[in-house]
């Protein structure tokens, strides 16, 4: 009896294995993506918008419980949150995909190099969201996994 048990829950991890990962809305598999920005968004931050519009849809076709995402920023991509400071439309932006589960990671090089305090000059940064460089958790994240997409 103990054998037939055994081969039945080996039949079924064999049969799940086989049946691929669990796919999200959309026929789309969880994901793991870095989302990289080092350019300026204009005097308006309004260049920015797009990047954030790819973000918006890259959740709405995966699923937000099925994506893990990073935003990290340095060089001119720290304008992002430097213009978020004044302008509603980007806050409600950044704060819906924070919402959403959305990490935005801010380059502690770039703060320093810039003389650039997170607190009051950048829309909600926390020291959590501070990384050492932007470049090395670029390569970190991408040898965890996770996909880079430059938009």
């Amino acid at each position: 009896m103990k054998l037939i048990g055994t081969l039945i829950v080996a039949a079924a991890a064999i049969w799940a294995l086989a049946s691929g990962p669990v796919v999200a809305q959309d026929g789309y598999a969880p994901q793991k993506v870095v989302y990289h920005i080092n350019e300026t968004g204009g005097d308006d931050g309004s260049g920015y918008k797009g990047a954030l519009g790819n973000i918006r849809n890259h959740i709405k076709a995966v699923g937000k419980d099925n994506l893990d995402l990073r935003v990290v920023m340095h060089g001119d991509g720290l304008d992002l949150l430097a213009k978020a400071k004044d302008n509603q439309q980007l806050q409600g932006l950044i704060s819906g995909l924070k919402n959403d589960g959305v990490r935005f990671l801010v380059c502690n090089n770039t703060l320093e190099g810039r003389d650039i305090d997170a607190e009051t000059d950048l829309f909600d940064v926390w020291p959590e969201d501070i990384v050492p460089s932007g470049v090395a958790e670029l390569g970190k994240l991408q040898m965890e996994g996770f996909a880079y997409i430059k938009p």
